[in-house]
């Protein structure tokens, strides 16, 4: 019953319905703020004008495997990027503040990963007080998620490409 509780204080609850994003300012290369989202719960906003391919702010977290990511992904909020074929950084534990950059897909940051680190990349200028948003691009059998942006060009899901039919399970990734 201790490991079971455990569990859910050091891994369920970060992240929750409590938490409140806290900006790394080791982390970001700009002024970020946090904020309620018209999208979703928090969002990331810029603080200052952000020029076109800068480095915005790394996604920073606990380093764990697949088989920890796959435990974990049963919270109501996940904060997990992939980083190769069986790594990922789970930010609602020691993130940045980037966990908290909401899905949209008219997105003005890129996500770069080498060498097992994520930065985050303006794809173009962002001005003072925008919303930073990023596409997810779900995949690996992540069932269908809508979408909140609010584009003209939204897709209506924040996984890569929705299946033909809305009703159909995602098709996972090979591997």
């Amino acid at each position: 019953m201790a490991e079971f509780t455990a569990f859910v204080r050091e891994v369920v609850l970060p992240g929750g319905h409590g938490a409140r994003p806290v900006i790394d300012s080791e982390a970001a290369c700009f002024r970020l703020c946090a904020a309620r989202s018209r999208i979703h719960r928090w969002g990331i906003f810029a603080a200052q004008a952000i020029p076109a391919r800068r480095r915005v702010i790394e996604y920073t977290g606990e380093r764990i495997g697949r088989r920890e990511a796959g435990r974990r992904g049963i919270r109501p909020n996940i904060y997990l990027y992939r980083t190769g074929v069986r790594r990922y950084i789970d930010g609602a534990i020691g993130g940045s503040g980037a966990e908290y950059i909401n899905h949209g897909c008219e997105p003005n940051l890129i996500a770069r990963v080498r060498k097992g680190r994520v930065m985050l990349v303006s794809l173009r200028p962002i001005a003072t007080g925008e919303e930073l948003l990023l596409d997810y691009r779900l995949g690996g059998g992540i069932p269908l998620l809508p979408c909140r942006c609010g584009s003209p060009l939204c897709r209506g899901y924040m996984n890569a490409q929705p299946p033909a039919s809305a009703a159909e399970p995602a098709v996972p990734e090979a591997g």
